[in-house]
């Protein structure tokens, strides 16, 4: 068995530690969401917090880990006898971005359920993950139908399976772990704020600490048990300081001042519902066990709030996560009670300390996207980046969009936008199953074997059912599909009024390509070249901070920027042949520099229409003569074209009917 990392030899990321730790002594407060950059120790410090847990007594031979002291009376093992029970340490139960809802869940033996009324069941993760930790690493990855299960197994602590009638049920309680890079997409908000805290991580800026980190990461893998042994006495203390607050938190008291600036800060800043007050609370009530205390205090509050609120006050993926620590402070002192500690003890020290604020040596260093911006120039504007350029715009406010649709039915990704042959949605057919069943097609089932049971000597009213009676159930869903964005950034684009119009109904198509679990892209084409200014990723928040800072100016290279959108399109398909794509072409159609323009980007056009690639041209032409050069584009690339003034809901609802008819 591999040994792992040791908890107490992660270097900095105090908040995180932090939050693994309350969760080790109260799993109440519902787990931990932890975001940041790849290689800043996510899941090492996750993998190692099981080592820490405590023990837990189970019934020998449940596979379900029910308590011996109060075991489960609807346990598929049960029933069980209440007395002493075997100890085992605490799971660490990790769920993989790719794994079928079978593995998630467990399966069920539909043969030996219709032939001989068996339950015979295989437990899943969810099965070994109960009064333990269940890890999802890249979380915001996970399909969507996985989504779901786990989101009911979290709020009824119990999992449910059903087979064509046939159910099991047990008891899934456990601690939801995951770690995502922002980068890669954002989570779903119902899953989002089934995680109890959340805490960003950067990777220090400061020399001593990467060199002690690269240190220590090198001492590893050279000798993982020597290394492990030299930091035993460290996590044998926090080991025990966990034990120590378990048995104090009982004892906690929540006072009246306390709640009250916990309900304010959840007023304040907006939250929805009331899963975070009672967060807050759980929080700020582990806060003061883990600092050795019986009361808590104002600085247990503020550490709870800066845990608990960020992911919660999100109102669109486009939204920075983060709280404004000014205004949590003046509503703490506002809501102050005469609970309040003037001069309140800190506790002992530990790894990731007591309540309180964070260590600002510790604070991540930068936004992580300095890149990505401009450098300011005078009142605070953008500075040009190159010659003829203009600063660029911001964005009018976004609109609802309606959905843009692919024609035809696909085989991608899950997702919400086109139609697609899923593994969930509404039953379309049947057919012999190609490897394990997953969905049984009951009355094709019985269809299949019904003639035979005279041959098969069936006796009595059971079916006589054989393997190559089952037939799997053929579902029609939705899938997620490549949205591309191939914007003019060229000077006869320039004029402010229009740019902002432009990357406002930009903006409005990310958000909805963000809602429907779409991947996106971006391409833009000015001076001399075209450029992909975002590769296709999951990540909309990426994409609007592309299009935020996307200056305009120069010639219009429109050949060079479908040629460019065709090699992005071509590579995709390599990489995820499934998914289809959606090209979002914003020009007013004009074409400049090099002989015959307009001829070559015509005959770049004419590639996309080849390939059976579904298109919509925006019309971003101007003035009181125009040209109508964008339609002509639009049918060159066997597409449909709209004038910036028209691309509103109820217009895009009737150019996604033209789309469809064109391609059908």
């Amino acid at each position: 068995m591999t040994t792992p990392f040791p908890f107490t030899a992660v270097v900095g990321q105090d908040d995180l530690r932090l939050a693994l730790l309350l969760n080790a002594v109260s799993p109440a407060v519902g787990g931990v969401l932890v975001r940041g950059e790849k290689g800043t120790a996510k899941s090492t410090a996750v993998r190692a917090l099981s080592a820490l847990l405590p023990e837990v007594s189970v019934v020998a031979g449940c596979r379900f880990s029910c308590d011996p002291a109060a075991p489960d009376p609807g346990c598929p093992d049960g029933p069980h006898e209440a007395g002493t029970g075997a100890s085992r340490p605490s799971r660490m139960v990790e769920l993989p971005v790719g794994a079928s809802e079978d593995r998630l869940v467990g399966a069920l033996d539909i043969e030996r359920a219709l032939a001989e009324g068996v339950k015979a069941f295989e437990p899943g993760l969810l099965a070994d993950a109960h009064r333990g930790i269940l890890y999802v690493d890249e979380v915001n990855l996970l399909h969507d139908h996985l989504v779901d299960l786990l989101l009911d197994a979290a709020a009824m602590g119990a999992s449910y399976v059903e087979r064509e009638g046939v159910s099991v049920r047990h008891a899934s309680k456990f601690l939801l772990v995951g770690t995502m890079n922002p980068e890669e997409g954002e989570l779903r908000p119902q899953l989002l704020d089934r995680f109890g805290l959340t805490v960003e991580v950067a990777a220090s800026r400061e020399p001593d600490q990467r060199v002690e980190v690269v240190r220590r990461r090198l001492a590893y893998d050279d000798d993982p048990a020597g290394f492990a042994a030299r930091w035993a006495d460290e996590e044998a203390a926090v080991r025990q300081r966990i034990v120590a607050a378990r048995e104090l938190l009982p004892s906690v008291r929540l006072g009246d001042g306390a709640l009250r600036q916990i309900a304010a800060t959840c007023a304040a800043f907006e939250v929805d519902g009331m899963r975070a007050d009672i967060v807050m609370a759980r929080t700020a009530v582990a806060l003061a066990a883990w600092a050795g205390r019986t009361d808590v205090l104002a600085e247990d509050v503020r550490q709870a709030a800066l845990l608990a609120l960020p992911h919660r006050r999100r109102r669109n993926p486009f939204d920075a996560p983060g709280l404004d620590e000014d205004k949590l402070d003046e509503t703490l002192e506002e809501f102050g009670g005469p609970d309040d500690d003037p001069d309140p003890d800190p506790g002992p020290d530990g790894p990731g300390g007591g309540g309180g604020q964070p260590d600002p040596d510790d604070a991540p260093q930068g936004d992580g996207d300095t890149a990505a911006r401009p450098e300011a120039g005078e009142n605070g504007q953008p500075r040009p980046s190159g010659a003829g350029e203009q600063s660029p715009v911001r964005a009018s406010e976004p609109f609802r969009a309606k959905v843009l649709s692919v024609p035809g039915i696909g085989e991608g990704a899950a997702g919400r936008r086109s139609r697609a042959r899923t593994e969930h949605g509404r039953t379309t057919g049947a057919r012999r199953p190609k490897g394990a069943l997953t969905k049984l097609h009951l009355a094709a089932t019985v269809q299949a074997a019904a003639p035979h049971q005279r041959a098969r000597g069936r006796s009595g009213p059971g079916l006589v059912v054989r393997r190559d009676d089952l037939r799997q159930a053929t579902r029609e869903g939705r899938e997620g599909n490549l949205v591309l964005f191939v914007v003019d950034a060229s000077g006869s684009m320039a004029a402010r009024q229009r740019m902002s119009a432009v990357k406002g109904a930009v903006l409005s198509l990310l958000l909805d390509a963000y809602q429907r679990r779409d991947k996106v892209g971006l391409v833009t084409f000015r001076g001399s070249a075209a450029e992909v200014a975002l590769p296709p990723t999951s990540s909309v928040d990426a994409a609007a901070a592309r299009l935020e800072t996307l200056p305009t100016g120069g010639r219009t290279p429109l050949a060079a920027g479908l040629l460019r959108a065709h090699e992005v399109l071509r590579v995709e398909r390599l990489r995820d042949p499934a998914r289809r794509a959606l090209v979002v072409l914003v020009t007013d159609g004009r074409a400049t520099g090099g002989p015959k323009p307009v001829a070559l980007a015509g005959r770049a056009a004419r590639l996309f229409a080849a390939d059976g690639v579904a298109s919509v041209v925006v019309d971003c032409e101007s003035g009181p003569v125009r040209l109508g050069l964008a339609g002509q584009l639009a049918g060159e690339l066997g597409g449909t074209a709209v004038t910036l003034d028209e691309l509103r809901a109820d217009s895009i609802a009737g150019l996604v009917k033209d789309v469809q008819r064109r391609a059908a």
